[in-house]
């Protein structure tokens, strides 16, 4: 049986002790310890990492009345010391303590129970029993939440019997008999709960909610507490400094700066537009003097898919002949007519552009096959004009 001294406190990150128990498993192996400040998964919460007799500890895990550790290596002696990797331990106690509160608040606001925590290496989320949630919605839960991180409240976690819990004003009715470990926010909630706590609420620091989103008929809440709320300040921060250098414009000026852009952008690719329109009208008639025997076949150097097709559905559409287009730089091939010759241009591609190790096909009037090699595109470009040479 392990002691699990993180009930007793979440802020013991060294102790002595020794191994209880080694285990050979297909993963790896395990160790026991007497006493284990290291958490193990439970309840939405990861486990805690850190050194047993320097040796890191890659997975914590709870089976029965045993904390399980897996260990790179085996400590070579029976006494060992143990220490928690305690930036991550309260990275993990802000956001769950953030979470009890969050949802406390939720309740009281909303009258919506929280049915799932989760807690992920970048954001923490929730699941609220509620069909939407309204910015505004949102944002006075998040003011309401960080309210309750400033008055600083005490956060205590004991253990009570099981008549003691039922006599108390639980979120829910514990999943576990006997005795019950309570994590209470003072004058916020009375909770069951296993996992490690802050021991006040200006611990947690500030919560922050990125975004709320339907969620199998409730809505998720995702959000992040403490030192990784302040990296998500830092980091919009940056990219809001960044902005304001492009577009050389103050903090509050950037969104009417952006919009300016867009429109800006808008016009310029109108111009764009219009522009390629009489480019391509001036190739396409370039391109039916370039007649051979029959059909039209040009290769470019480096023209994208889309405007080859473009440009040989303009062509097409002046001529009775088949157009035959290729772009050396993407291995591309397209073929096109304008309806006025006896061919299926998609079952064509289809029908032989495999035996030159490309894939393709298309409409009966425009199709287009793609090749891993220019060498490949070429021959089969060569095989495609041959064939409809008159």
């Amino acid at each position: 049986m392990t002691k699990r001294l993180y009930y007793d406190t979440a802020y013991l990150t060294e102790w002595g002790t020794h191994l209880s128990k080694t285990l050979r498993r297909e993963d790896g192996w395990y160790v026991a310890l007497a006493e284990s400040a290291f958490y193990p998964h439970g309840g939405g919460q990861p486990c805690d990492y850190g050194t047993i007799d320097g040796i890191p500890v890659l997975d914590v895990i709870s089976e029965e009345d045993e904390v399980l550790h897996k260990v790179e290596r085996l400590p070579e002696g029976a006494a060992v010391l143990c220490r928690i990797d305690w930036r991550r331990r309260f990275d993990h106690m802000q956001q769950h303590s953030g979470q009890h509160l969050l949802s406390a608040v939720c309740l009281r606001l909303y009258g919506a129970m929280t049915v799932s925590f989760h807690l992920g290496a970048d954001s923490a989320t929730i699941d609220v029993e509620l069909p939407e949630l309204s910015p505004e919605r949102l944002a006075a839960l998040e003011r309401e939440a960080n309210d309750v991180v400033f008055q600083n409240r005490a956060i205590a976690s004991y253990v009570v019997s099981g008549e003691a819990a039922s006599r108390l004003p639980l979120v829910k009715p514990p999943k576990v008999t006997g005795d019950v470990r309570i994590v209470e926010i003072e004058g916020v909630e009375y909770n069951a709960c296993g996992g490690t706590h802050v021991s006040a609420t200006g611990g947690i620091g500030l919560i922050k909610l990125l975004r709320a989103e339907k969620q199998k008929g409730c809505t998720r809440i995702t959000f992040k507490c403490g030192f990784r709320a302040l990296e998500e300040f830092n980091a919009g921060a940056a990219i809001l400094g960044r902005l304001s250098a492009t577009f050389n414009a103050g903090k509050d000026a950037i969104l009417d700066r952006f919009a300016k852009w867009e429109e800006e952008q808008r016009q310029l690719q109108k111009e764009l537009a219009e522009l390629k329109e009489k480019h391509d009208a001036y190739v396409a008639r370039e391109l039916l003097e370039r007649r051979d025997d029959g059909v039209i076949a040009v290769a470019f150097e480096d023209k994208p898919l889309k405007d080859l097709q473009g440009l040989a559905g303009k062509v097409a559409a002046m001529t009775d002949v088949p157009v035959l287009l290729a772009d050396r730089a993407g291995s591309k091939v397209v073929l096109a007519h304008g309806g006025r010759f006896g061919l299926a241009c998609g079952a064509f591609v289809k029908e032989h552009a495999g035996a030159y190790r490309g894939k393709g096909g298309g409409s009966a009037t425009l199709a287009q096959a793609g090749f891993g090699s220019w060498d490949e595109a070429a021959a089969f470009f060569a095989f495609a004009k041959r064939t409809f040479k008159a």
